[in-house]
């Protein structure tokens, strides 16, 4: 089973929902990066600068689409012409829903789940479709998203086998849970410790880019120097002496181009070679 990792848009997009103060975005950022290795998505993963950018340029671009709030249309998240990574086209709507619940049982502390009537739903996300294939779509984005339900009183929910006329407790895979937070199961809250990892991670990170951007100088000046070296070979450049020029003029040595500031008039011969030099002077007749 392939399981989804989360992407810019799909950050922004809860950031958004929950009106995140802009003075936590950067805590957050930091607690998701820390669980790169099973939440991200590969490029994501990388450094945690390029990841908090790109989530910030999607957060810009969630909100110029109208998407504010928990109020605002679940349809504005994904742009015009998106294709559905989990459920199908019809139900994008219900993806990004769905995802957004994930991300806040990752995110919220000592939460273990959420309570979510599923029946009227369609009618809350714009879904027209057939509600047996509603239903489908559930139980795939629960799947793929790592998420298990129970009824109110705490029983195992087999989402595959319909949607009760009743509302569910949505938490995340036990086994997810251990994975991203150990035998407590969700998040709880970061001591002083944790923000001292990040700092460190952070710091870590920096001296990677910029170890790799020396190494990039250094191999360009590298090749900077081999073309120096390969335009001074004298096999692609020769040299010319002032002593071959006749030669290579096929020994006339009159036919060679000067500029007027070169031409010693008392050196001109008085041939045809004269209305030469006299034009070259400015006071030739073009036409002569």
């Amino acid at each position: 089973m392939t399981y989804y990792r989360y992407n810019a848009l799909d950050i922004a997009a809860y950031f958004k929902w929950t009106s995140m103060p802009a003075e936590t975005e950067r805590i957050y950022l930091d607690l998701l990066f820390q669980m790169r290795e099973n939440l991200l998505a590969r490029p994501l993963a990388k450094d945690f600068e390029s990841f908090s950018q790109a989530v910030f340029r999607e957060m810009y671009h969630v909100w110029a689409r109208g998407f504010e709030s928990e109020f605002s249309d679940i349809n504005l998240i994904a742009p015009e012409g998106s294709t559905a990574l989990i459920c199908d086209q019809g139900f994008l709507a219900l993806e990004s829903y769905m995802k957004l619940l994930t991300i806040h049982l990752i995110l919220t502390e000592n939460l273990p789940y959420v309570r979510i009537y599923f029946v009227g739903l369609p009618l809350l996300l714009g879904i027209d479709k057939d509600y047996a294939d509603f239903e489908r779509n559930v139980a795939l984005a629960a799947e793929t998203l790592r998420l298990h339900a129970t009824d109110s009183r705490g029983n195992d929910f087999d989402l595959s086998l319909g949607l009760p006329n009743e509302a569910l407790c949505l938490s995340l895979n036990p086994e997810y849970r251990k994975v991203l937070f150990g035998s407590v199961g969700y998040r709880v809250k970061r001591t002083n410790d944790y923000q001292e990892k990040m700092r460190i991670l952070r710091e870590k990170s920096r001296r990677d880019i910029e170890a790799e951007t020396v190494l990039r100088s250094a191999q360009e000046r590298r090749k900077d120097r081999r073309r120096a070296a390969a335009l001074a070979s004298p096999s692609i450049n020769a040299v010319v002496t002032t002593e071959q020029l006749p030669e290579l003029h096929g020994g006339r040595a009159d036919t060679i181009a000067t500029t007027p500031a070169d031409v010693d008039p008392s050196a001109v011969p008085k041939t045809a070679s004269r209305k030469k030099a006299n034009t070259m002077n400015g006071k030739g007749d073009l036409n002569a």
